[in-house]
C-alpha cells in the first residue's frame, strides 16, 4: 500500500530539525572551520586597515570566509550573502558564536574585499596555508617518532638551504576569459556611436534659440540593424557598413570637441566616468580607423570592450577557441598545491617565466627542484642551459638527433615519460578551476578586482585540496574494514565538495 503525503504545506512549528539544535561534526564546513589557520590569514587581511579612522569594519574572518564560500559554491555576490544568512554551518565557518538570520553585510562589499586582498595577498594566503600544513605534518611525524622512541630530535617544517635538489615543479599558463560579449568591429563601432551620442546629450544644455547638434542616430541605427540581419556578409558589404559607422563616430567626436571648446572651462564638464568613456571612444576610433585605412585586422593594444578596455585578445590556437579574451595566468604546481606566479592582460611568451618560477621554488622551499615538467614551449635553449647549470632535469624531449638505445637510455627515457605524463596535473587544475570555480568566466568589472577573482579561485582550489588531504589522512588512520570488503578507491572530486564516496568491491 502506497503511503500518500498531502501536498498541503505543514506549519513551520511542525517541521522537525534533524540535528536537534546541534551541528553535525562531520560537515565539511565544520572540518574546514577547525583546520584552517584563521589567525595567520586574518593578520594578512588586517595589516593595511586603520584602527583609528572610519567606521567599524567587517570582521576579517567574515571577509575572507565569504570569498571562500562564494567560489567553493560558485555563487553570485547576492546569493552568497543569502546563503550565509540561511545556513548555520556557513555562519559557524565564519566564526559566529550563534545563529543570526539578519543579513551579514551588503553584497556590494565583495568589491571592497577583492580590492583589499588582490592577487598578491591571495598568493601570500596560499603560502601561509601550505606552511601551516607542513608544520602540522611535522608535528605529527615528531609525535610518532617520540612514541616509537626512534628519534627524539626536533623536526623542521622545511629543508635546509644548500641541500640537494628535491621535489617536482610543474608549470603552465592559461587564459581566464572575461565576462564580455564576443567582440566584432561592427558591434564595437555601433556601441561607440551610441556612447558618443550619450555624451552629446549630456553636454548639451537647452537654451533659447540653441538647437542640439545633429547626430543622425536613427539613420545610423537603421543601417546597423539592416547589416546585422544579413546572415553571411561579404567582405565588401562588411567594409561598407564599418566605414559608415566609422564616419558617424568621427562626426560625433568632432561635435563633442566643438561643444567642449564652447564650454571654456578648465576641467572636463562631466564626471570622471564620462571623461574616461570619452578617452576610450577616442582610442577605439583611432584603432578602428587605422585598421580600416590599412585594410588590416591587427593593431597594438587592441580594445575589444568599451566597459573593460584593459581586456586584450590572446591567441591560443586551441580547437574551438583560437582567440580568448581575458587575463593570462602563469601557474606553478607543487605537491598538489597551486602557486599563482603572474597575471597579465597582454599576451606574452610563458617560457620567459620559467626562471622566475624556479627561483621562487628555491626561495620558498630552500632548494631547487629535481624535476621540472612543462610544455614544449618552455624548452628553449636558454631555459635548458639555466636548468642544467642548477642540476635540474627537464621532462621535455632532448634537442638534437636521437641517440642509440641502450639499457641505461631506456631507463632514462622511462623516467622522462613518467614525469612528462605528470604535466597533465596542471592541466587538470585549469580544468577544475574553469568547470567548478568560475575561472572560466571572470565576472568582475575592474582589472584589479578581476585579478583578485583569479587569485581567489586558485586559493580556494588549494583549500579544496587540503580538505581532500584531511579526509584521506582520516581514512588512513581509521583503517576502515568491513569483514571481507575493502575500500580500494576514493572519489577525490566528491571529496573536494566535502562528500565522501567509497567504491567498495568484494
Amino acid at each position: 500500500m502506497i503511503k500518500y503525503t498531502s501536498n498541503n504545506q505543514i506549519s513551520i512549528e511542525e517541521f522537525i530539525l534533524p540535528f536537534s539544535g546541534r551541528l553535525n561534526k562531520k560537515n565539511r564546513w565544520v572540518w574546514l572551520a577547525n583546520n584552517l589557520p584563521w589567525d595567520k590569514m586574518v593578520s594578512l587581511y588586517s595589516q593595511n586597515m586603520s584602527l583609528k579612522m572610519g567606521r567599524c569594519a567587517i570582521d576579517p574572518r567574515v571577509a575572507i570566509g565569504s570569498l571562500i564560500i562564494k567560489h567553493m559554491k560558485t555563487l553570485s555576490d547576492e546569493d552568497t550573502v543569502e546563503e550565509i544568512r540561511e545556513n548555520p554551518y556557513l555562519q559557524y565557518f565564519l566564526g559566529y558564536k550563534e545563529y543570526h538570520y539578519d543579513q551579514p553585510f551588503t553584497p556590494s562589499l565583495f568589491v571592497s574585499f577583492r580590492r583589499r586582498l588582490g592577487d598578491k595577498h591571495f598568493e601570500e594566503l596560499t603560502n601561509r596555508l601550505v606552511a601551516y600544513v607542513k608544520e602540522e605534518e611535522a608535528k605529527k611525524k615528531h609525535k610518532k617518532r617520540s612514541e616509537k622512541n626512534n628519534n627524539n630530535s626536533n623536526s623542521s617544517s622545511g629543508l635546509p638551504l644548500g641541500s640537494t635538489n628535491k621535489g617536482h615543479l610543474i608549470v603552465d599558463a592559461t587564459v581566464s576569459p572575461a565576462d564580455i560579449k564576443y567582440p566584432t568591429d561592427l558591434n564595437l563601432l555601433n556601441e561607440a556611436r551610441q556612447k558618443s551620442e550619450l555624451l552629446i546629450d549630456l553636454l548639451h544644455v537647452p537654451e533659447k534659440g540653441k538647437l542640439k547638434p545633429r547626430t543622425y542616430r536613427r539613420i545610423a541605427h537603421k543601417k546597423y540593424l539592416s547589416a546585422t540581419k544579413i546572415r553571411k556578409k561579404s567582405k565588401k558589404t562588411l567594409r561598407k557598413v564599418i566605414g559608415q559607422q566609422l564616419r558617424y563616430v568621427g562626426r560625433n567626436l568632432k561635435t563633442i570637441e566643438k561643444m567642449l571648446d564652447e564650454k571654456r572651462t578648465r576641467h572636463f564638464p562631466l564626471g570622471y566616468k564620462y571623461q574616461r568613456l570619452y578617452w576610450i571612444i577616442q582610442e577605439l576610433y583611432r584603432q578602428q580607423k587605422h585598421m580600416y585605412d590599412t585594410k588590416r585586422h591587427q593593431v597594438e593594444h587592441r580594445i575589444v570592450s568599451i566597459s573593460q578596455p584593459y581586456v586584450r585578445p590572446i591567441v591560443r590556437g586551441k580547437a574551438g577557441r583560437e582567440v580568448e579574451f581575458g587575463a593570462k595566468a602563469s601557474l606553478s604546481l607543487v605537491d598538489g598545491y597551486s602557486y599563482l606566479h603572474r597575471i597579465s592582460w597582454d599576451a606574452y611568451n610563458e617560457s620567459t617565466d620559467l626562471k622566475a618560477q624556479i627561483e621562487a621554488y628555491q626561495k620558498h622551499f630552500g632548494h631547487y627542484p629535481e624535476w621540472v615538467s612543462a610544455d614544449k614551449i618552455y624548452g628553449t635553449r636558454e631555459n635548458r642551459a639555466y636548468m642544467k647549470s642548477q642540476d635540474i632535469r627537464f621532462s621535455g624531449v632532448s634537442l638534437g638527433r636521437p641517440k642509440a638505445l641502450t639499457t641505461e637510455l631506456k631507463k632514462e627515457l622511462k623516467t622522462h615519460k613518467k614525469y612528462s605524463r605528470q604535466r597533465s596535473r596542471v592541466e587538470g587544475k585549469f580544468g577544475e578551476g574553469k568547470r567548478k570555480y568560475d575561472l572560466g568566466l571572470v565576472k568582475a568589472k575592474r582589472s584589479d578586482t578581476s585579478e583578485s577573482w583569479i587569485g581567489a579561485v586558485f586559493f580556494v582550489m588549494n583549500i579544496a585540496y587540503y580538505l581532500r588531504v584531511i579526509f584521506l589522512s582520516f581514512l588512513k588512520n581509521s583503517q576502515i574494514w568491513f569483514k571481507n570488503i575493502k575500500i580500494i578507491e576514493i572519489n577525490r572530486y566528491m571529496v573536494s565538495r566535502g562528500k565522501l564516496i567509497l567504491y567498495i568491491i568484494r
